[in-house]
């Protein structure tokens, strides 16, 4: 009795502690200033809302299902994870929370596929809510590569859930492609959320035609942008806007509208994931608030 209390106690624990997280991370965003883009009115803290939910949400197994090809979502409600299949081996994308990482690797077996196929783990970027897990994946594929650009390494040195250090079995640099079996990724720098934010671009095919898959790092800007993290965001939206995208997927469904895709996945009916204006929906919000925050930060110098 004594241990099923203290296992209720201490997941009660982690549970509280993640919901304080998640309220302190809203509470210290600013509610300004404000875009209004797409008919919808977006600032710091809606941008964060949006993307983090809950901490229930950010716990909470989405159905796992396919995105496109060999291209699968296996994350949860408001963190992103992928399952790349390839035919000698599958590539993990973001691995979220350490303690998402038994529910990622249900929704993997949901799928039909082992997690111990798992023969690579990538990332987007050295936050906890999205490469906090690699250790744990590492350790539950049986000692699947874990790659991440070099400008992150040491944030991710910084990240030991429970004491883990944090596995780094691959270096990138910008332009380094990462390849098993037939898929091939290529890493693209594009900083300013953090230093090493990474994109990836691939290809996939449907109905015999090929289409450019990015899957996007965070464009959004802190409250706060120093000028060293604006010449930062500068050259990473010029980077994205060169890169090809015919289907964009991101670390936060709410970058790339997952819900209201996923909702409209019919048999027979356009993928819905197949989408120009989402290509650069999310962009063009992130870049328009960025302006926005630098501009609202010169004006209230003295």
């Amino acid at each position: 009795m004594r241990n099923a209390y203290t296992r209720w106690n201490g997941g009660l624990v982690v549970a509280l502690l993640a919901a304080s997280a998640t309220l302190w991370a809203q509470r210290g965003t600013p509610d300004h200033p404000k875009v209004s883009m797409f008919g919808q009115d977006f600032t710091p803290l809606s941008i964060v809302t949006r993307n983090m939910g809950t901490s229930e949400d950010q716990t909470t197994a989405y159905p796992p299902h396919k995105v496109i090809d060999n291209i699968y979502y296996v994350g949860t409600k408001t963190l992103s994870s992928f399952l790349i299949v390839t035919s000698a081996g599958n590539i993990l994308m973001d691995t979220t929370y350490e303690r998402n990482v038994q529910t990622i690797k249900q929704s993997v077996e949901k799928l039909g596929f082992k997690f111990e196929d798992i023969k690579i783990i990538l990332g987007n970027h050295a936050h906890g809510d999205h490469m906090e897990g690699d250790a744990l994946a590492k350790e539950l594929s049986g000692g699947a590569q874990v790659m991440a650009m070099a400008e992150d390494v040491p944030a991710l040195q910084a990240m030991k859930p429970g004491g883990k250090a944090h596995p780094i079995d691959r270096i990138l640099h910008d332009g380094d492609t990462v390849t098993l079996g037939s898929e091939t990724l290529t890493a693209h720098l594009t900083p300013g959320h953090t230093h090493g934010c990474t994109s990836w671009t691939t290809t996939a095919k449907q109905n015999g035609k090929t289409y450019n898959v990015l899957l996007g790092c965070s464009l959004r800007a802190g409250s706060g942008v120093p000028p060293d993290v604006e010449a930062e965001f500068t050259k990473a939206f010029a980077a994205v806007k060169k890169l090809p995208c015919d289907v964009l997927l991101g670390d936060h469904p709410a970058q790339f509208d997952m819900w209201d895709k996923y909702d409209r996945i019919k048999p027979g009916a356009p993928n819905p994931y197949i989408d120009e204006l989402t290509c650069h929906k999310e962009r063009d919000i992130e870049e328009a608030m960025l302006h926005a925050i630098v501009s609202e930060q010169k004006a209230a110098k003295p």
